[in-house]
């Protein structure tokens, strides 16, 4: 075990699928010198700028660069800077890369990885803290990834590289600093890859199922502290990825637990937590001791004043408040 950042992590998942298959290369704006956030330093010195590529600034440019390669037989991984920057590459993305495998009856494949960091951060205002992560798992043809620790950013990083379909990596940059302990990963394609598709019991408990994912798993930890001093036990589920999400594991935590909320950071019109909440609706009602909850950001865009930008945040004193009041519902 060694205890190292976010960033690190992902920096390390990078590397070594690079040592371990020379088909995996990055290209994007400013890798050479380590990119926006740290995680490609040193990458460059080590392999070359043939495989680590600094690009144009044209987000287009580099997608259809990545497509065309992926679709060739290599395993590019994008780097987009920020998610609201790939926006300007959607359609590279969702009408090339998520259907070719599917149009050509899968005589090819389109095995790549789209890094786009998302969230709110440092008063980065609204054109670049957004999270647009059910745009992407509303897109049939895509894998959806957002890890939330160290050891998930390159865990699911390396499965991510591995895996044959086009993945959209979204970490939140708000975590590149975070350290924890990352242990040894699994190197057998097919483990790594099951891991796309499995949540995480981030706290086990018995009276409300607290669902989240990316940097909302932190502030439901946190509020699953402060609910445990009132006497009520959360159980936090780190979804880990949105497509294909773990459905078995959060319809076996709400059968215990009779209670669920669903929170991300995402506005909630829309958001990924109404696929999550319908789902449990639909085939758990049985089982439900009071409605569920969904806490997500207004529909409004995100300021540039921190007080401002503090409204929209999904806090762990939001999500107590929720999980309070659905324990103390009547059933």
């Amino acid at each position: 075990m060694a205890r190292i950042s976010y960033s690190e992590a992902a920096r390390q998942a990078v590397a070594e699928e690079m040592r371990r298959d020379a088909g995996v290369w990055a290209l994007g704006e400013d890798l050479g010198r380590g990119g926006v956030f740290g995680q490609y330093k040193g990458l460059q010195e080590e392999f070359g700028p043939e495989r680590i590529c600094d690009t144009p600034i044209s987000e287009a440019g580099i997608m259809g660069a990545a497509v065309g390669a992926a679709m060739a037989g290599t395993r590019p991984i994008v780097e987009m800077r920020f998610s609201d920057f790939a926006l300007c590459a959607v359609d590279e993305l969702v009408n090339q890369a998520a259907k070719a495998r599917y149009m050509f009856g899968g005589q090819i494949k389109v095995p790549m990885v789209v890094r786009e960091p998302v969230g709110m951060w440092r008063s980065s205002a609204a054109q670049h803290s957004q999270s647009l992560e059910a745009w992407y798992a509303h897109v049939p043809g895509l894998v959806v990834a957002m890890p939330a620790t160290p050891a998930d950013s390159k865990l699911l990083l390396k499965a991510a590289i591995r895996c044959d379909d086009p993945v959209v990596f979204m970490e939140h940059k708000n975590f590149w600093g975070l350290e924890d302990e990352v242990g040894e990963m699994p190197d057998d394609d097919a483990a790594l890859i099951a891991e796309l598709g499995k949540a995480r019991t981030a706290r086990a408990g018995d009276d409300v199922t607290v669902v989240a994912w990316s940097g909302t798993v932190h502030a439901a930890l946190e509020a699953a502290e402060r609910l445990a001093g009132d006497g009520v036990s959360a159980e936090v589920i780190d979804l880990r990825t949105l497509w294909p999400w773990d459905r078995d594991a959060v319809f076996a935590s709400v059968r215990r637990t009779g209670r669920l909320i669903v929170a991300h950071e995402a506005v909630a019109t829309g958001g990924f937590g109404a696929e999550v909440a319908a789902s449990v609706a639909e085939h758990l009602h049985r089982d439900l001791k009071a409605p569920v909850r969904r806490l997500g950001a207004p529909r409004i865009p995100i300021s540039y004043a921190p007080p401002l930008e503090a409204e929209a945040r999904v806090t762990a004193g939001r999500i107590a408040a929720a999980a309070q009041g659905l324990v103390e519902e009547p059933a």
